[in-house]
């Protein structure tokens, strides 16, 4: 006979955070909710755990029920237990955080949503739950993380310029970086492939096109090696 407790216990959720870079845009995928509470309104994706479903496995699954995202990469950000955050009863989150080429991923609603789609992080619909604060301190970890982790990659397509990622950045922090300063420190790092190659079809000057050295970066962290930007 399975052990009963005693005491009453929270419900548990996933909610992920998946932020994208249009141009000079950095944006999050949200979802219209199909069912209650707050149906039609928007929301980070996300839903319960199953009984015996671990948090990473949810979180995926819930991910690719709502929006048809799959095969993205998520990193586990922070955990919500207010007790009012969720008007069916004491609810916990654990949130998940994820970035993707925007140009890579198309969001699409599935069984689970009525929309799905793309949105400016600085122009949002009103967030149910305590979305919105979830939302703050993920681009808040984003700005911290891409300081000294060399994420923003994710953000970009798998060959860039370095006038796109430095505009990366600046999305990112939002703040203007010095154009020699940051070009000498970011080649400096050693991480850049340069591919010979340049854009095609541009109406300005063709610049040239880079790929990230994620071998050597992995590489470089065996041995000490500290990414700073």
């Amino acid at each position: 006979m399975p052990y009963t407790y005693d005491f009453p216990r929270p419900s548990v959720t996933v909610d992920c955070i998946v932020f994208g870079l249009d141009n000079k845009e950095l944006k999050v995928v949200l979802i219209q909710r199909k069912t209650s509470p707050f149906i039609d309104s928007w929301a980070l994706p996300g839903g319960f755990i199953g009984e015996n479903e671990a948090l990473d496995k949810a979180a995926k699954r819930e991910l690719a029920e709502e929006t048809g995202l799959k095969n993205i990469f998520l990193e586990q950000l922070f955990t919500f237990g207010d007790p009012g955050r969720d008007p069916r009863g004491h609810t916990i989150t654990v949130a998940y955080f994820g970035l993707v080429s925007l140009n890579e991923h198309n969001p699409r609603a599935a069984s689970d949503a009525k929309k799905a789609g793309w949105f400016s992080v600085n122009k949002l619909p009103e967030l149910v739950f305590d979305h919105a604060a979830i939302l703050k301190m993920a681009l808040e970890r984003l700005k911290g993380k891409v300081r000294y982790q060399p994420i923003g990659f994710e953000l970009l397509p798998k060959r860039f310029t370095l006038t796109q990622l430095q505009q990366l950045y600046e999305t990112i922090l939002e703040k203007t970086l010095d154009k020699r300063n940051f070009r000498k420190k970011i080649i400096r790092l050693g991480l850049l492939i340069d591919l010979n190659e340049t854009q095609q079809d541009v109406a300005h000057r063709a610049a040239r096109l880079y790929s990230f050295d994620e071998k050597r970066y992995l590489q470089l962290v065996e041995n000490g090696f500290i990414f700073e930007v």
